[in-house]
């Protein structure tokens, strides 16, 4: 017989082999300044999941139910989501915080059967009734981070039914895009490809059991059992990223000694900045993952002084696909973080092995076969596909989308093409330019936001810039915009102007940003709801062609 690849065996192996080990640690308040935690062993969290595997199984579960999550992050995620696994049903996971328009719209494209949340979520069902039609069954979950459905020291009764047998290509669970540039989409994973996923991710970076992780994405912390590591639930807000307190995150870091974490450039870069101003160091750290848009050749610098044992690490990949390639602290130190400042753009790193990454000429449309799609030589900039285990084969009721997305290869081969603009170099590391969608298309030529804006960005009293491009495509012309440090001087248009003289200076002194004259300054970019780090250059472009006050360059300065 197989051997089952339902995810959530992981769980019990780990529950077996280290029962005692710390399994999850759940933030309940302080006491003498020190974080207070509800801390279950691997047995105890084995035990909570058959608890809600019971209750899910009585209201009527089945296999292959959709069933929508909408539970706090910490025990109740983990609980949930492991006893679906389970029960060979389908956690539906939306994103908090999208706003309630795309968050509706998700829910009717995914049918969900069922729906286990909090209260609030609960009571939303019945409010918009119009979306959440397709509910059969509704079960409860506390609103509390820390509840339980059993006793301290509870263990797994010896009659809870193992997880149900699945194969790898058995559907496993649909997770949404965040939608940075377009309507977030809900992507069809197998038990299969999360199994891949987690040996990758462990073979990559080097993980053993036992490593203590602060993961900043509440799905990530899904990977913690089944690696067999001790999940630190950080205090944040999961739709509000990064509006996290740093000094909140860094005690966590130090109290537990945590080894390893992920989380976006944004929220590392709250870190960064406030671990140099108190002071501190992080010496139990050994990686540190940060993805969800490039890292900036500041945080490469700023961020390794802090890991005196540690290395940071940039996984590039989408929902789709993760990870695709990886970059270290080393090889960004070597020169790519040098190359970027340089306008070569972003280095992604190293196509991890078991993928195969191809750059192919631009198309708009679907691409009906690998045969079809014209390859380009290395330097060549195009979109960005992947093949690879972890890939997945299609979205969830948009077949039109999906076909607009997946190429077909021979041997039952699919590549999915990730929105991205790049290129491989000559030593094999793939570069990211920019997506697709955001290019901008001067009578000049193209111009790529992850080649423009590393070159003008370093004034002191600008926080980020991001290139734009205004009117019809073919002759839009290029805009910066630039978000300052200091967001009250958007409306004092003589400092506006005093900064658009400093930034065209800046500009001056590449040959490819000279066309660039038009300047804007908003007080707060626009992010993906997901990582708040992926800028939306698309909504910048409308808030300009809609009337934007702009500073043209003075040319007589």
């Amino acid at each position: 017989m197989t051997a089952s690849a339902n995810i959530a065996r992981h769980l019990a192996i780990h529950a077996a082999t280290y029962p005692r080990q710390v399994a999850v640690k759940i933030p309940r308040g302080r006491r003498a300044g020190r974080i207070k935690y509800l801390e279950l062993s691997y047995a105890e969290l084995s035990a909570e999941v058959a608890a809600q595997r019971t209750r899910l199984a009585a209201a009527g579960l089945r296999p292959g139910d959709r069933t929508l999550v909408m539970v706090r992050q910490g025990l109740p995620l983990l609980a949930t989501v492991f006893a679906l696994f389970e029960l060979g049903a389908l956690p539906v996971v939306i994103d908090p915080g999208m706003g309630r328009k795309n968050f509706l719209r998700c829910v009717a494209r995914s049918h969900p059967r069922a729906l286990v949340g909090i209260p609030s979520a609960r009571l939303a069902s019945w409010l918009f009734r119009d979306s959440f039609r397709s509910v059969e069954i509704r079960v409860a979950v506390s609103g509390s981070a820390t509840a339980r459905l059993t006793v301290p020291g509870a263990v797994r009764p010896a009659t809870a039914p193992e997880a149900l047998p699945r194969a790898p290509g058995d559907p496993a669970a649909i997770l949404f895009t965040s939608g940075s540039t377009g309507a977030p989409k809900g992507v069809r994973y197998t038990h299969g490809q999360f199994d891949a996923q987690v040996s990758m991710i462990r073979d990559t970076y080097g993980i053993e059991p036992g490593e203590i992780d602060l993961p900043l994405l509440p799905l990530f912390a899904l990977f913690a059992p089944a690696l067999g590591l001790t999940s630190i639930v950080p205090e944040l807000d999961p739709s509000r990223p990064s509006h996290a307190d740093p000094a909140k995150l860094a005690q966590a870091i130090l109290q537990e000694t945590v080894t390893m974490s992920f989380g976006s450039p944004t929220l590392w870069g709250n870190l960064a900045v406030y671990g140099h101003r108190a002071g501190l160091s992080f010496p139990s750290l050994r990686r540190v993952l940060c993805a969800g848009a490039p890292v900036p050749p500041w945080l490469w610098e700023s961020l390794s002084t802090l890991l005196p044992n540690g290395e940071l690490h940039s996984p590039y990949g989408a929902t789709e696909a993760l990870p695709v390639a990886t970059l270290s602290a080393a090889e960004a130190a070597g020169g790519t973080a040098l190359a970027t400042r340089a306008g070569a753009g972003s280095c992604a790193g190293r196509v991890l092995a078991g993928n195969t990454v191809k750059i192919i000429a631009p198309v708009d449309g679907p691409v009906a076969a690998l045969a079809d799609a014209i390859e380009l030589p290395v330097g060549g900039i195009g979109e960005i596909i992947v093949a690879g285990p972890t890939v997945t084969l299609d979205y969830e009721a948009l077949p039109e989308a999906t076909a607009a997305a997946k190429i077909p290869a021979p041997g039952g081969v699919i590549f999915h093409r990730l929105g991205d603009l790049g290129y491989l170099d000559a030593d094999g590391r793939l570069w990211f330019v920019g997506r697709k969608a955001e290019t901008v298309h001067t009578v000049r030529g193209l111009l790529y936001p992850a080649q423009i804006e590393p070159l003008l960005d370093s004034h002191p009293e600008i926080r980020r810039v991001a290139l734009v491009g205004s009117g019809p495509i073919g002759c839009q012309r290029p805009c910066l915009v630039a978000e300052p440090v200091n967001p009250e001087l958007v409306t004092d248009s003589a400092e506006c102007r005093r900064l658009t003289r400093d930034l065209r200076q800046l500009a001056l002194r590449h040959e490819h940003t000279t066309q660039i004259k038009a300047f804007y300054f908003h007080p707060s970019f626009p992010v993906d709801v997901r990582h708040n780090a992926k800028i939306h250059r698309l909504a910048l472009a409308k808030w300009i062609d809609q009337g934007a006050t702009g500073f043209e360059s003075d040319p007589k300065r």
